[in-house]
């Protein structure tokens, strides 16, 4: 039986490593050479803390005051794009705490079950991305923010994850290195990290041992189909067969899927971060910066700073502005870490694949019956890569899924 996966990053990689397993004959196809998907300048966090999803309350009137901040953490980039005012409008009705109490154990079950496969993964042959089961640290400097944040743990703690509320001094405790300035902090034990770029090469090398077929630097130009099933893709001038086709292109989906006579409501949200070498006094666990909305993250001797979400069309566009006001919020928080304004050419950007309701597209749609959507992961693609790709797996094999999906369905908007 032949798969085709169509997209490299990690969601794609994932599918590719269980549907090996599971004895699938394994074509990926991506546009790019492989080496510069969201997967690799991510902060690299497995994140069982974040079971509310981007569309909760207060985001929307948050977001309309952010837009007149060049700095801002969240920005909606206004655009007549019928895209995204069809995905605007979804996710202003998704924005609830409806929403926020339905998405909480799905988006909790998800990520545990990653956390424990790459639990699996770390302890195989070939395989040493650097895997740290440290938690994440949120750290909080205003009264108002500390309240949602122990509410936010004592809700986690009644769902069986292991958090802890710190003072400012426990907080200190835990990094001796570093002068921190905060009210207190959130401890997610339950939480990890690991280095991303790391983990997809080790991942495309594996693969391509077990025979998986890579063509790579094609983007596809045309699905073809018959009745209610893909028959083939052409990507660059190959046309390719396949018996099950997974759609995994991120922030591309939408185009990719318009190939094939189907809509999908999702956006990308670009995001930057960049990296300083061998820092000198650096984090013990990796952070966020709660009301700033800034992750760093320490691996190896390297600290890796991100932050920003800027829905909008897709473009090559560095905004200096968002990466200054990652760079500005940072000793506010922790006084004791110098950090210097990247040049341009330093800064990376990424495109997360967000859905208008803050959740995962998983599983098969309406139309064919042999294409299975893996998509929709926002800012947790690279913590959910190995789950949805078991998920995938068990689905094109027809088998009953290690937890429920019903969530994930790809047609909820349809």
């Amino acid at each position: 039986m032949k798969a085709v996966i169509i997209g490299g990053g990690i969601i794609g990689l994932s599918s590719a490593y269980y549907l090996v397993q599971d004895g699938w004959d394994v074509t990926v196809i991506d546009k790019t050479d492989l080496t510069d998907s969201c997967s690799y300048g991510n902060l690299g966090m497995i994140v069982p803390s974040h079971f509310v999803p981007l569309a909760a309350p207060g985001i929307v009137a948050q977001g309309i005051r952010w837009m007149f901040n060049s700095k801002s953490p969240f920005y909606v980039k206004p655009s007549l794009s019928g895209q995204l005012i069809n995905w605007g409008l979804k996710f202003i009705k998704s924005a609830n705490d409806a929403n926020v109490k339905k998405s909480a154990r799905p988006l909790t079950d998800i990520n545990l079950l990653s956390k424990k496969l790459y639990e699996d993964l770390s302890a195989q042959p070939g395989f040493d991305f650097a895997f740290e089961k440290k938690g994440i640290i949120m750290y909080y400097k205003t009264e108002k923010v500390g309240e949602e944040e122990i509410h936010m743990a004592e809700t986690a703690r009644g769902m069986g994850l292991d958090v802890e509320a710190l003072s400012a001094e426990q907080a200190q405790a835990l990094e001796p290195h570093i002068k921190l300035d905060v009210l207190g902090a959130v401890h997610y034990r339950c939480d990890a990290h690991l280095y991303p770029n790391k983990l997809n090469e080790q991942l495309i090398q594996y693969l391509k041992q077990k025979g998986v077929r890579f063509i790579v630097g094609k983007p596809v130009k045309q699905i073809n189909r018959k009745a209610n099933k893909i028959i083939s893709v052409q990507a660059g001038d190959q046309l390719i067969d396949g018996d099950v086709f997974v759609m995994a292109a991120g922030s591309w989906m939408p185009a990719l899927l318009q190939m094939a006579g189907l809509q999908l409501p999702l956006m990308p949200g670009k995001g930057y971060s960049f990296t300083h070498k061998n820092t000198s006094n650096r984090l013990q666990v990796p952070s966020i910066l709660c009301e700033a909305r800034v992750a760093i993250t320490p691996m190896g001797n390297d600290l890796r700073f991100g932050g920003t979400m800027e829905i909008g069309p897709i473009n090559d566009k560095v905004n200096m502005s968002r990466v200054q006001g990652i760079v500005e919020s940072v000793p506010a928080y922790l006084p004791g870490l110098s950090i210097e304004m990247p040049k341009q050419e330093e800064v990376w950007y990424g495109f997360r694949p967000c859905s208008p309701d803050g959740l995962p597209y998983i599983g098969y749609g309406h139309k064919y019956d042999n294409m299975l959507y893996a998509g929709g992961h926002a800012m947790m693609g690279l913590s959910l890569g190995p789950a949805t790709g078991k998920l995938i797996a068990e689905l094109a094999s027809q088998k009953s899924t290690t937890i429920d999906i019903k969530a994930f369905n790809p047609t909820r908007f349809d």
